[in-house]
């Protein structure tokens, strides 16, 4: 049974969230930020656990570092404006302020905090650091994205990282640390032509992230070779898991194929350069989930090491398999709202 204390910073978190979302000034914005922070540490702290211990003191540290650069950044900005500076300094101060809150995310190259941490907690917490503690950040980035050519650089290392660093990995936790770099990159690449853009994105990327590591959490595997002794009657499960890496991967016709879609219809007007290095390093994270696939339905085990319940993970499979081949009318939709 979870600590009591944990359902009343849960929904703080989300609170926390939507005021910096919706806030009508900067030290609102950063007010959020902090009541964010201070309500996610309680919920990453086990007892026991000196692994989860590190990790909440590592993340603590991280995200003050980073707060406290973006509050020099807004105060610093402030002052310029009143004394009428130029747009020259400003704009480096933007800048100042997109670093901050690139650290808060773990985009590439300030992302080595963030494998650590992914490493050291548990699904749970994982989900929601790779998912919901990305919003307010990315949507105060969004405000602050003036300079195209450092949001261009930060991409291309964004993906590049993500994808490479992807390819040696065996800890599962750590692969979908690094896919979620790659998206960033894709998801940063959208602040520079179409903000509604970056929220359909965002929000296919929540819902097929949520489903692979709520599955991971409720099986209880960390590792690769764990999916090799996956129960033989589970074929609805590892069929759910099959379509949901391919749909994170970005293959078509599955649900993530779609924004990325979006994505490079939008780019390929202006800034092919920088689509076709991203679309080359999607196809290098598409080839290690092919990969995780190939391995893990082609070799099993008769020993069962998991204890779960059946009907609820196959309830789960069978909506997030729907959910997964029926994407296109959704889109379609969707497309003609961009």
């Amino acid at each position: 049974m979870k600590p009591l204390y944990k359902l009343l910073f849960f929904p703080l978190l989300i609170t926390s969230t939507l005021i910096s979302i919706s806030s009508s000034n900067w030290m609102s914005a950063w007010m959020g930020l902090e009541i964010n922070l201070l309500c996610f540490i309680p919920l990453m702290s086990q007892k026991n656990l000196s692994n989860n211990s590190e990790a909440t003191m590592k993340y603590f540290l991280i995200q003050s570092m980073a707060s406290s650069l973006l509050i020099f950044s807004i105060l610093l900005n402030l002052l310029m404006l009143n004394i009428n500076s130029t747009l020259y300094t400003n704009n480096y101060l933007l800048m100042i302020m997109n670093t901050s809150l690139m650290l808060k995310i773990g985009i590439a190259p300030f992302h080595f905090w963030f494998v650590e941490i992914i490493e050291k907690i548990n699904w749970m917490n994982s989900t929601i650091l790779l998912t919901w503690q990305k919003l307010a950040p990315m949507m105060l980035l969004s405000y602050t994205t003036k300079s195209m050519i450092f949001i261009m650089i930060i991409c291309l290392i964004t993906t590049f990282t993500g994808s490479i660093m992807g390819l040696n990995q065996t800890s599962l936790r750590k692969i979908m640390a690094f896919s979620s770099l790659n998206h960033l990159g894709w998801m940063l690449s959208t602040l520079l032509i179409n903000k509604l853009l970056w929220m359909i994105y965002f929000f296919i990327y929540l819902v097929i992230t949520i489903t692979i590591t709520m599955l991971f959490h409720f099986l209880k595997i960390f590792f690769l070779k764990q999916m090799f002794t996956m129960p033989l009657n589970s074929f609805m499960i590892k069929f759910n898991l099959s379509l949901n890496f391919l749909s994170l991967g970005g293959l078509p016709p599955f649900l993530g194929f779609f924004p990325k879609w979006l994505v490079i219809l939008k780019l390929s007007s202006s800034f092919n350069t920088l689509l076709l290095f991203m679309i080359f390093m999607s196809l290098i994270t598409l080839y290690f989930y092919l990969r995780i696939i190939y391995s893990y339905l082609t070799i099993s085990s008769n020993k069962l090491n998991y204890n779960f319940i059946n009907y609820y993970l196959s309830d789960i499979s069978l909506f997030n398999t729907f959910l997964t081949t029926n994407s296109l009318i959704i889109f379609i939709n969707l497309f003609y709202l961009i």
